[in-house]
């Protein structure tokens, strides 16, 4: 007895002066305070998260659940560790019935079974698999190692990872597996066994693909690619990263705007609660969360170390692993370190079942660790003890992860916060552009060429107008003039629709203007968007139209908005930024479905700038009255006429006819009035006087006269025998009819043919195309237009260019403004004025700017010819044709002038006639106006142009 007796008695008294008596209650229990304090840390936790996002009813049902959970966990701590094994089997067994179940008669949400709905409450069989699985894991594995208890408790834990996989429930699969391996390891198995359930755990990772759903497959896809988009599967990976970043320290909770930006998030009340109440309440309820799972998972581990049996002590360990693995995989998932898995915190995370589930595994620990405590003397001796594997040594590697994971989400705040807050206002905006009001075009005594409709629209914004406020509906139909009823059907109709803001009811300006100031709210005024076009196809292709913005347009201005109206064609779109103004914007925050919640910003618009033209709409009246009755007249197909300032370049009037009526183009579109414009012959929708090039006849021969000025290849005085034709190299070239001798002068006096056909030989083609060059052929003339066509110039050169061949009677026709080349009446118009006054000018639609004052557009200047000095005897033939030559009834005119006509066959003329032109110039010692014209398909320059000018210089003179 000597020496034994002390050494057992020694033993003893160590054990029952421990520490592990110190928190023995009378009756033998011994409860961790740690872990009751943990768990009812992260209940409350949950509670306010659940609080801050205004889920009452949640709250209550969570701390309910929560305070029950707590009772029944501290009363498990008296379960007899023995009845382990009758648990094990209930729980297990109950497991996959319910499992087996869940096909049949379970409910199915977003596209996964896997509730069963008991009538009062709801159960997840998955969440009570996990412990079920754990418990049998310990059962059959702590007694020790057998070839036979590996396998066999391997098979059972199958079949519930099986029944969860196909609910489907991939992530919760994983999790059980996972917690199968880690249970396996922390019983102490041998590794060597292990290996092949490794090896085939890692080898069947690809299979897993071919079974995955479509929205398994996007999680993992966007997770691998970093994919943010609303529609995809990286949405709630966004907005938890959002929620992270926008809760800094303490969290957004008082926020007005909360509310709006925690509806963002998805199951914020569940898979993404870590998220949620760092946005709520900071970063430090984050880590407090994260505290209070380490608390759980190290007094969890600690206590496997305290029991006096095998099954107490894995079933301790195993505890603490499956808190770890749930609190590592949804934690990451919400620092989107993991794809989002569905995977909740226990006991945090709103979900009965999962609390309860744990709450129950607790209990289990405490009652572990009381069996230990209670019954020391019953313990096996420190040698014989079987602790678990690695418990100690994977709280220590979970506590380092955490830490990470939380110097991760400081990380996320610190260094993208700014740009995730961004993102986060972006995405609950939406901006209604308020059009700024076009500016008018007018002609140069002020008259409106295009305005906009007198109306205003009156908008409602759904969820911001007061619905069932008979107030707010009473004071707005008193403004709109419309009675209260109707408006309030509109309203209530308005309020049903998906659009961020719909149109009620149209308004005359002053109207708007009292609705805007009487700022009812979520009503918005806008001005029309509808442009008037008073002159109609007077001036269609000159002033263009209207329409919403095309891609091409987008493209062009990154800055134009989605539904912006801009100019389309002609002075609309030259000018489109003058016009315009600048759009302002009304913008709210909208819930995730995109329904507006809240007023925002504000930007009123600044409204266009009008545009005043040098145009005068008297003479254009003239011009396009004219040019259709000669072509009515004619027969011809369709012409151009322009009236310019000869010393500046000012455009007084610019006729195309036929042409649209651009009060067709303006939406709403009639598709049958459309139609009509589209299909009509003539080539309406072009502009004659820039766009479509000819050849220009005969008024090309003072062209061919200026080179012979320069080149002086046959003195202007020496006569020239011409007669009837002229043939060289067996063709016969003929004259318009036959003459006699002629100098230069009465040449282009009576457009001899003949002479200029050997004019031109002397030059030859060279010489003449570089005059024509200085004089502007051959290159577009400048106008302020989008789309001038700049006709061609034959040379052997550019002939060659474009795959033809160059003739000595492509010389001879040059003479006569023949052959390849082709002119605008706008070129026809700039070399008669530059001959005139010795300068070549640019023509010019737009005089100036404007509101209230106008500003001048700049122009280019006048540019001098370099052969001014030499041109007086290409003007006394000009003078000539019009006091007795082929442009003679210009002598009837009060004024002097000089002109030229032209009458330019051309194979392709869709009639088979002539094209008709005819230029001038006046007064003739003065050069003021230039006046050209021709129409395709007319016959004489004379006799159908001719008529037009003259009707032009007759307005001009008449109101000089």
């Amino acid at each position: 007895m000597g020496n034994g007796s002390p050494g057992r008695g020694g033993a003893h008294k160590r054990r029952l002066s421990g520490p592990s008596t110190a928190a023995t209650h009378p009756g033998g229990w011994v409860i961790d305070p740690w872990i009751v304090a943990a768990a009812a840390v992260l209940v409350g936790l949950g509670l306010l998260n659940l609080l801050a996002l205004g889920m009452a009813e949640h709250a209550v049902r969570h701390g309910v659940i929560g305070a029950a959970g707590l009772v029944a966990m501290v009363l498990l701590a008296r379960l007899r560790v023995q009845a382990l094994s009758r648990l094990a089997w209930a729980v297990y067994l109950a497991a996959v019935l319910m499992l087996l179940a869940v096909p049949l008669v379970g409910d199915k949400v977003k596209g996964a079974q896997r509730w069963l709905d008991l009538g009062v409450i709801s159960v997840q069989p998955s969440e009570v698999a996990k412990l079920g699985v754990l418990l049998l894991l310990v059962h059959q594995l702590a007694r020790g190692y057998s070839w036979w208890r590996l396998w066999s408790a391997l098979a059972f834990a199958a079949v519930p990872v099986g029944l969860v996989a196909t609910q489907p429930d991939l992530s919760t699969a994983a999790v059980i597996a996972s917690l199968v391996l880690f249970t396996v390891v922390l019983a102490r198995v041998p590794l060597l066994p292990l290996l092949p359930i490794f090896g085939i755990a890692l080898a069947s990772l690809p299979l897993v693909l071919l079974v995955l759903r479509p929205y398994q497959l996007d999680r993992l896809e966007s997770f691998a690619s970093g994919a943010r988009d609303a529609s995809g599967a990286g949405w709630a990976a966004l907005q938890a990263e959002i929620a992270i970043a926008a809760g800094g320290l303490f969290g957004r909770a008082g926020d007005p705007l909360f509310d709006l930006r925690a509806s963002y998030v998805p199951e914020s009340e569940h898979d993404l609660a870590f998220a949620s109440v760092v946005h709520a309440w900071g970063l430090l309820a984050g880590v407090a969360v994260i505290a209070a799972v380490l608390v759980l998972v190290w007094r969890a581990a600690l206590a496997s170390r305290m029991t006096r049996s095998p099954e107490a002590a894995l079933i301790a360990a195993g505890v603490a692993a499956m808190f770890g693995l749930h609190a590592f995989v949804s934690i990451a998932a919400n620092l989107t370190l993991l794809p989002h898995t569905g995977l909740p915190i226990p006991l945090f995370s709103y979900g009965g079942t999962t609390a309860t589930v744990h709450f129950v595994a607790l209990g289990l620990v405490l009652a572990a660790r009381r069996d230990g405590l209670d019954r020391p003397l019953w313990a096996p001796a420190p040698p014989k003890r079987r602790h678990p594997r690695w418990a100690r040594t994977g709280a220590v590697l979970l506590s380092a992860t955490l830490a990470a994971m939380s110097w991760f989400a400081w990380h996320v705040q610190s260094a993208r916060g700014d740009e995730l807050r961004q993102t986060s206002e972006e995405q609950m905006t939406r901006c209604i552009r308020l059009p700024a009001e076009r500016g008018d075009i007018r002609d140069r005594t002020g008259e409106p060429l295009a305005t906009n409709q007198e109306r205003s629209e009156v908008h409602v914004v759904p969820g911001l107008f007061p619905e069932g406020d008979s107030d707010a509906i009473a004071r707005l139909a008193g403004i709109v003039d419309e009675p209260a009823g109707e408006l309030a059907d509109a309203v209530e109709q308005v309020s049903e629709s998906s659009e961020l803001h719909v149109e009620i009811a149209t308004v005359r300006p002053e109207v708007g203007d009292r609705l805007a100031e009487s700022e009812l709210p979520g009503v918005l005024v806008m001005p029309s968007q509808r442009r008037d076009y008073p002159l109609g196809s007077v001036l269609g292709p000159t002033l263009g139209f209207v329409g919403v913005g095309t891609p091409a347009d987008m493209s062009r201005q990154p800055s134009l908005a989605l539904g912006s109206v801009v100019g389309r064609a002609g002075l609309e779109q030259q000018y489109d930024a003058i016009l315009r103004g600048t759009d302002g914007w009304q913008c709210v925050y909208v819930e995730p479905d995109g329904r507006p919640a809240a007023a925002a910003g504000r930007t009123d618009p600044v409204p266009g700038e009008h545009l005043r033209l040098h145009l005068d709409a008297e003479m254009q009246r003239v011009a396009n009255e004219a040019l259709a009755d000669a072509i009515e007249e004619s027969g011809g197909d369709l012409g151009g006429a322009v009236a310019m300032d000869a010393r500046t370049g000012a455009v007084l009037a610019k006729a195309s006819v036929p042409a649209y009526d651009n009060n067709v183009y303006v939406p709403p579109i009639n598709d049958a009035e459309l139609a009509s414009e589209m299909d009509g012959s003539g080539l309406p929708m072009i502009d004659h006087v820039s766009q479509v090039p000819v050849a220009p006849g005969s008024t090309f021969k003072i062209v061919v006269a200026a080179a012979n000025a320069v080149y002086d290849a046959v003195p202007p005085d020496r006569v020239v025998p011409t007669g009837a034709s002229f043939s060289l190299g067996g063709h016969t070239f003929d004259n318009w009819r036959p003459m006699g001798p002629h100098d230069l002068v009465d040449a282009i006096a009576m457009s001899d043919n003949v002479y200029f056909y050997k004019l031109a030989l002397e030059l030859g083609p060279e010489k003449i195309a570089t005059v024509a060059e200085e004089l502007g052929v051959g290159r577009p003339t400048g106008i302020d237009l989008p789309g001038e066509n700049a006709g061609f110039l034959g040379t052997p050169d550019s002939v060659q260019q474009v795959g033809g061949n160059w003739y000595t009677g492509s010389t001879v026709l040059m003479g006569i403004g023949q052959g390849p080349l082709t002119v605008t009446p706008l070129h026809s118009a700039l070399w008669t004025s530059g001959l005139a006054t010795g300068h070549i000018v640019t023509p010019q639609l737009a005089a100036a700017f404007g509101n209230e004052s106008f500003t001048e557009l700049e122009t280019e200047e006048p540019r001098e010819l370099s052969f001014a000095d030499k041109l007086d005897p290409v003007l006394e033939g000009m003078r000539a044709s019009a006091e007795r030559g082929t442009a003679g009834q210009l002598n009837e005119l009060p004024i002097s002038s000089v002109a030229k006509t032209g009458t330019a066959e051309d194979p392709s003329s869709p009639n088979g006639e002539p094209h008709a032109w005819f230029s001038a110039v006046a007064p003739a010692e003065e050069p003021e106006i230039v006046v050209s014209t021709f129409v395709r398909g007319g016959g004489f320059g004379s006799q159908t142009s001719g008529p037009v000018v003259t009707a032009i210089l007759e307005h001009y003179i008449d109101n000089r």
